[in-house]
């Protein structure tokens, strides 16, 4: 894959805004990318995944989405643009769905805000772009560093679609739109969280509406990640079916799916206490306040609480666990870069938050062959819990209700079948063809319409 921006050949024009970082692209087995020695290039038609086969290289089948416009075909263009290297789901797949389908065929163009992160070293293999301003963006600050730079290098560069990975990004989308305006490319955003936000006071969540409603005027097409959102989306964004495609949340390469089901060592059976799990940033969202009040009331003196994640909310946690007697039993190691040893010494995963949207670790979890317990948090719950098959779903904000189905949890369910084929809808091989597809239709009716 060329390492330049598509449709960019004079250096100093390109170095005039960007920085660039690391080129060669590769994915290793557990769907991170390769470094150092290990690094393989990226073909046009294969993902490397190696299995229970060490080496082993899976052919997948090339997906070339095309553009013709009156001329030759030549390959899609896709501008991703992030914040950084987030340890969020949303980055995560986002870089995913960027390698997959650079491998089916696509020039894929991600441009960041700042080159940092704690997801950054897996990433370090990818091509990607920074932003080069005069200073370096903040949390406050990063929204208008991106609209002050990211409109000059899409005039120039000229992608067919952008792709707006996410809820935390629409107002870069929306911004775009009216900046550019009928240059602007078409936009389609994927909806990462709950639309409803029933966790918002009533006033402040009069606005949020009156904002999807701007959202649904300006962006040209959603996607949602289970069926259950699309009613959701059209009647938040105020947009037709026609705008809205449902793609299940590509999560997974199916090597780790595989690995995930693999058998527990040392047997769970033979082991003292439960161990629970929960996974996801240390923020309000998701109210691990509630996980901990929940677990010092059922805890056995040799059960233990994980919470693997980073965020401001980390000392008020650790005095929480104090108070309430359960700092021996609780591990917080922070972020972690795999999730597999840590799903693989547990018995529950259990999910407090307040409001999500599609959480990809509910499908790790039933990969591994978890144990679910999990607040409402989201209309997607239901479907990927397999409607109660795999997982338990407590009303949002109940002490009570969360500490009651912890405790009735089974110890571990091994990863049947069932539970193999319903986390198979959530592969990025899968995932990165249909958006493909979405965006190669999209790009086809706006040249029709301009035609």
């Amino acid at each position: 894959m060329d390492a330049r921006p598509f449709g960019v050949t004079d250096d100093r024009a390109r170095s005039a805004l960007l920085r660039r970082a690391i080129v060669p692209t590769a994915i290793n087995d557990r769907g991170g990318f390769l470094d150092g020695d290990q690094r393989m290039p990226l073909s046009a038609n294969t993902i490397d995944r190696v299995g229970s086969s060490p080496g082993r290289r899976t052919m997948i089948t090339r997906y070339a989405p095309t553009v013709e416009a009156g001329g030759p075909a030549r390959p899609l263009r896709i501008l991703t643009y992030l914040h950084g290297f987030d340890p969020g789901g949303v980055e995560r797949v986002a870089l995913r769905l960027n390698a997959a389908w650079a491998a089916r065929g696509a020039q894929t163009n991600i441009i960041v805000g700042c080159d940092s992160g704690a997801a950054r070293a897996p990433a370090t293999a990818i091509q990607y772009q920074v932003l080069a301003g005069r200073f370096v963006p903040g949390p406050r600050t990063r929204i208008v560093h991106m609209l002050l730079l990211l409109p000059a290098i899409i005039r120039r560069d000229r992608p067919d679609v952008i792709f707006c990975a996410g809820n935390t990004y629409s107002a870069i989308a929306v911004g775009l739109r009216l900046i550019l305006g009928k240059a602007c490319p078409p936009i389609i955003a994927k909806i990462s969280n709950d639309l409803a936000r029933r966790d918002m006071p009533w006033l402040v969540r009069v606005f949020y509406h009156r904002w999807l409603k701007i959202q649904g005027r300006l962006i040209d097409h959603f996607v949602g990640m289970a069926p259950a959102m699309a009613q959701e989306i059209a009647e938040g964004m105020r947009v037709g079916r026609d705008r809205i495609t449902i793609i299940n949340d590509p999560v997974l390469f199916e090597a780790e799916l595989d690995r995930l089901g693999a058998t527990r060592s040392p047997p769970l059976a033979v082991r003292k206490g439960r161990r629970f799990i929960a996974i996801g940033r240390l923020t309000a969202q998701k109210n691990f306040a509630l996980l901990l009040a929940a677990f010092a009331r059922i805890a056995a003196p040799d059960d233990r609480l994980t919470i693997l994640g980073e965020g401001p909310e980390r000392a008020d946690l650790e005095q929480r666990a104090a108070r309430l007697g359960i700092a021996d039993r609780l591990a917080m190691p922070g972020h972690v870069d795999s999730l597999d040893h840590w799903l693989r010494d547990a018995d529950t995963l259990v999910m407090s938050s307040a409001y999500e949207g599609v959480p990809a670790v509910i499908i790790e979890a039933v990969a591994a062959g978890l144990a679910v317990v999990a607040t409402d948090c989201s209309v997607s719950m239901p479907d990927l819990l397999g409607q109660g098959r795999f997982g338990k779903l407590v009303p949002t904000g109940d002490v009570a209700a969360l500490a009651g189905a912890m405790d009735k949890a089974s110890r571990c369910q091994p990863c049947t079948d069932s539970a193999r084929a319903h986390a198979r809808r959530f592969t990025i091989e899968a995932g990165a063809a249909a958006y493909l597809e979405t965006m190669s239709r999209l790009v086809r009716a706006e040249a029709a319409s301009e035609g």
